[in-house]
């Protein structure tokens, strides 16, 4: 197999893997397990997997020094109240839409990087924004014709402002900055999962996974969307770059609408249709245009979103 199609295949797997959150994630919900129970189950599993992973098959060290500790703790927390606040949204607004808003970070990446660190706001990231702006603007919620909920939204952009924040650290941090991306990502996971031991009162307040197809669902959203995820990814950044790795993952929005509109009845309309695929343009333009690695190599530590 060529080198160009492995990293394609590899990508592709990647961004449908992610994008298969909500496959997982909603059943449980379905099944009475609230958000922090849920979120619980996949960090724990994930990071016992991925662990055993990286330390016996992949053979990298997990030593860090108090500075990367630090560091690492906060970009944790970032990373945790992204996913939070990604799968409270999925209670106020479809999943598929809910992914497609969250789609928009490399814009606020952008955004960023030109406030704080000194980078250029070019006229494609003004465009960019305004298309997103009209994607976010057109996407309905498609039930007896009831516009977006305002409050889903907000949770959503706020996942995305999270993992935004997330990325700029790893981008622009020195202590972390040339950290293996498979062992800043054990970390990133580990101290994100102390979110909800607290939230779930050092676990008294844990619900139990009822039935097989319980432990199913919840080992299946640290596996597929997580951990396959991550490490597909890692291997077509490798092979074909971070770019048209960043690009192909445009089918990770698609394929959570997709999973909402054949397994969980969501809606498709023309305006959600268009609004997509103006998210999605924004998205490119500004993925394509960018000279910072902070936006054009996102992909590379993109592994448990809750994206």
């Amino acid at each position: 197999m060529k080198r160009d199609t492995k990293g394609r295949i590899n990508a592709l797997v990647g961004a449908v893997s992610y994008g298969a959150n909500p496959l997982f994630a909603l059943p449980l919900f379905a099944g009475g397990i609230e958000v922090n129970s849920v979120l619980f189950y996949r960090y724990f599993f994930a990071v016992m997997i991925y662990g055993v992973w990286i330390k016996f098959f992949k053979k990298i060290s997990l030593k860090i020094s108090i500075k990367e500790f630090c560091v690492l703790f906060i970009l944790g927390l970032l990373f945790s109240f992204s996913s939070l606040t990604l799968f409270w949204a999925f209670n106020y607004i479809e999943a598929g839409i809910a992914c497609t808003i969250l789609f928009i970070y490399p814009v606020m990446v952008a955004i960023i990087m030109a406030l704080f660190f000194g980078e250029k706001i070019t006229k494609g990231i003004v465009f960019s924004i305004l298309l997103t702006s009209i994607g976010i603007s057109l996407l309905y919620k498609g039930k007896a014709g009831a516009v977006l909920n305002l409050y889903g939204v907000i949770l959503v952009l706020s996942a995305s402002l999270f993992y935004a924040l997330y990325m700029v650290g790893i981008k622009t941090i020195g202590a972390v900055k040339h950290m293996k991306s498979e062992k800043l990502s054990f970390y990133v996971m580990l101290f994100g999962l102390l979110v909800y031991v607290f939230n779930l009162r050092f676990c008294t307040q844990l619900q139990i996974l009822d039935g097989p197809m319980m432990l199913f669902f919840a080992l299946a959203l640290a596996i597929f969307p997580t951990i396959v995820s991550f490490e597909t990814t890692i291997i077509a950044i490798k092979l074909i770059g971070s770019t048209t790795t960043a690009i192909l993952g445009a089918l990770e929005p698609i394929t959570a609408l997709f999973c909402g509109i054949v397994f969980f009845g969501e809606h498709l309309t023309p305006k959600i249709i268009l609004g997509v695929l103006l998210i999605l343009i924004g998205v490119s333009i500004v993925i394509l245009r960018s000279k910072n690695p902070s936006i054009k190599g996102f992909k590379t530590h993109r592994n448990v979103l809750s994206k």
